[in-house]
């Protein structure tokens, strides 16, 4: 139990890491949708589309070094060179796409349907991300994890604060004094979204560049070919996840007529947000998990820990997912309360079990990653983006936005079973189907019993949450009297 206890503790933090910006960051949702800032969902459809293609080429400009520099700085001597020559990587890429995107941003701007403008903001911001991949990865890796929050926090922290500053003030400000002309432009609110990250990105950047300077520059050009051949399959699994994550609101740009789509997509985008739970949860034990799966690899008892980790993981899921659905309209309220977006709330549901299934489909990708067969991963990622893309084609014509959540489950609920299913080949680890399966089904029959049948009515939605953490309670009475025994002592 120390082992997890440990690992418990890190994912506590590296949580904070996650749980607080994202919270904050759903503040920017919020104030997003608020008709003072950005008048149209249009334009709320606009801001989310790019983001859509952000997540997109985060993952190219990443091409999987991040998890090649876990992988390796685990099994090399020479940990140093592994340092140095992933960052050098990361650095010599990032600049070269910074200038042919600059060079043909016109070009990009033509094939993703986004102005030029933004194009060039974005750049900026995906260069300064890609230039601290490293340095928060090595603060991971060396078991920093207070450091590493409190930078994530100060990013998004500043980031906030400048889309209130730009979106809310800086308006009022001008018409009030000739100094802040300067700086405001009529209509520019988009604009101000992605400068207000820009500065954030850029501030993070400077408080690690000390990395940069005590970092001994020795390029392995051996290692790199071999980390590469390793990160490859990493990609192509980034890229099917960014396309299971995001390619749903660029196809609903191009697959639904012009006058519905930006609409469409601002709603969908909104109430896709109200997943946020399942969300951070999922990011949260995956940040605190992909260390301790390499670390403890050897360990006698590692695959019965790696099935205790899953079950866990499955309970809280649970529990999440029917708490969430139980009480989203109230949810609504608070972090939307713009109606014109509530026509979508429909989905949500849906959303959150689906990103359920991508969290356990993450605990189940142990296997091939400690093996090293990664591709493997990448199959099975290309294989859900297969399914999304199929669907989203199929089902968006005919559903709209619902298509797309269809879609969505559909693929993650596919990786997780097809992983699985190779796992118990490859890499057996003694999971307690029966008891997972029993919380997955009982906490989703609840919850479709209290969202599609018993909606905003508390007297059926809140006794169900209570038997199912009765059920929880009795299932787990020995596991919880054992570790408040061990906070008593």
């Amino acid at each position: 139990m120390g082992i997890l206890k440990t690992l418990y503790k890190q994912t506590f933090i590296y949580g904070l890491a996650t749980v607080v910006p994202k919270m904050l960051s759903f503040l920017l949702v919020r104030l997003h949708t608020d008709k003072a800032v950005l008048e149209n969902v249009a334009d709320y459809g606009d801001v989310s589309l790019i983001f859509a293609y952000f997540v997109l080429f985060n993952v190219l400009l990443a091409y999987g070094m991040e998890t090649a520099f876990f992988r390796f700085l685990n099994s090399e001597q020479k940990k140093k060179s592994v340092l140095s020559t992933s960052a050098i990587s990361l650095v010599l890429t990032s600049i070269l796409v910074l200038v042919i995107g600059y060079f043909f941003r016109d070009q990009v701007s033509r094939i993703t349907h986004i102005d030029a403008d933004y194009i060039v903001l974005v750049l900026w911001i995906l260069f300064f991300d890609a230039l601290v991949i490293i340095p928060f990865a090595y603060l991971r890796a060396m078991g920093k994890p207070i450091k590493y929050t409190v930078l994530k926090l100060l990013n998004v922290v500043l980031n906030l604060g400048l889309n209130i500053v730009l979106l809310l003030f800086l308006k009022s400000w001008a018409e009030s004094s000739t100094f802040w002309t300067t700086f405001y432009r009529p209509n520019f609110e988009v604009h101000y979204i992605f400068i207000a990250n820009l500065v954030a990105s850029g501030v993070t950047f400077l408080t690690l560049i000390s990395f940069y300077f005590k970092l001994k520059y020795n390029f392995d050009a051996k290692l790199w070919k071999q980390m590469l051949r390793y990160a490859f399959p990493v990609l192509i699994a980034g890229i099917a996840f960014s396309v299971n994550e995001t390619f749903d609101r660029i196809l609903l740009e191009r697959l639904l007529p012009d006058n519905l789509a930006k609409d469409a997509i601002g709603t969908y985008s909104a109430c896709y947000k109200l997943a946020l739970f399942m969300m951070l949860f999922a990011t949260a034990y995956r940040l605190g998990i992909e260390p301790f799966f390499f670390s403890n690899a050897k360990a006698k008892d590692a695959k019965a820990n790696y099935a205790k980790i899953l079950e866990f993981f499955v309970i809280f899921g649970a529990l999440i997912l029917l708490t969430v659905v139980v009480f989203v309209d109230i949810l609504k309220l608070i972090l939307i309360p713009n109606e014109a977006y509530w026509e979508a709330m429909k989905v949500v549901p849906l959303i959150i079990l689906a990103n359920f299934f991508l969290g356990i489909y993450t605990n189940l990708s142990v296997w091939y990653k400690l093996i090293d067969k990664t591709y493997i991963g990448a199959y099975i990622s290309i294989v859900g983006a297969a399914v999304t893309l199929i669907l989203n084609f199929v089902l968006i014509p005919i559903m709209g936005y619902y298509g797309s959540a269809i879609a969505t489950i559909a693929a993650y609920g596919s990786m997780m079973t097809i992983s699985y299913v190779l796992g118990n080949r490859y890499y057996p680890i003694p999971y307690d189907f029966k008891k997972i399966s029993g919380y997955m089904g009982l906490s989703t029959l609840f919850s479709i019993i209290s969202f599609y049948y018993f909606r905003e009515n508390y007297f059926v939605g809140v006794p169900l949450l209570l038997v199912f953490m009765y059920f929880i309670y009795h299932n787990e009475k020995e596991t919880l009297n054992k570790i408040l025994k061990r906070k008593n002592n």
